[in-house]
């Protein structure tokens, strides 16, 4: 995909973050939310103690994708950021996701984070393993049969880990 522009998630933009959220959560092959959860559930989850961006084609204001950012864990954790990411149907396949990460990374040394872990991602989603494994990320721990996936039952989930700013 050509250009791809970031900015911050603002007021008016609900109905476009629930229509990319929307089928990411009802497949529930991803997050570990409930798979019938309301949009106003769903969007308090991905927006609420974030900071969140939307990702758009130049000169296009139709949606690509959306992730969000903040620290992993309070007081002495608050080094490491966390993210989220999801991609609209439409968009899959053409870069969305790694400029998102691009900017994540980016936007997270600015905001003074150290590193980035990934909590819980789902072994099954090979497609995003593969983009975080390419851009640093490693598995730094493996959570046995903690996620039961909707096709193919019970599967592990990783944790992932990228340095950001070296000691």
């Amino acid at each position: 995909m050509t250009d791809i522009v970031l900015r911050a998630v603002r007021s008016g933009d609900e109905d476009a973050l629930w229509a990319m959220l929307e089928p990411v959560f009802r497949a529930g092959d991803t997050y570990t939310v409930d798979r019938d959860i309301s949009r106003e559930n769903a969007l308090c989850f991905w927006r609420d103690g974030h900071e969140v961006f939307m990702a758009e084609a130049a000169g296009s204001p139709a949606p690509l994708g959306s992730y969000y950012l903040c620290p992993n864990q309070k007081g002495g954790g608050r080094h490491v950021c966390n993210c989220g990411f999801v991609t609209a149907v439409a968009a899959r396949g053409k870069g969305v996701a790694r400029r998102m990460l691009e900017h994540a990374l980016e936007t997270a040394v600015q905001r003074g984070y150290r590193a980035m872990q990934f909590n819980f991602v789902v072994s099954t989603n090979t497609r995003a393993i593969a983009i975080w494994e390419t851009y640093g990320f490693e598995v730094v721990g493996r959570l046995p049969d903690a996620f039961n996936h909707p096709t193919a039952g019970i599967v592990d989930a990783l944790v992932m880990y990228k340095t950001l700013v070296e000691n």
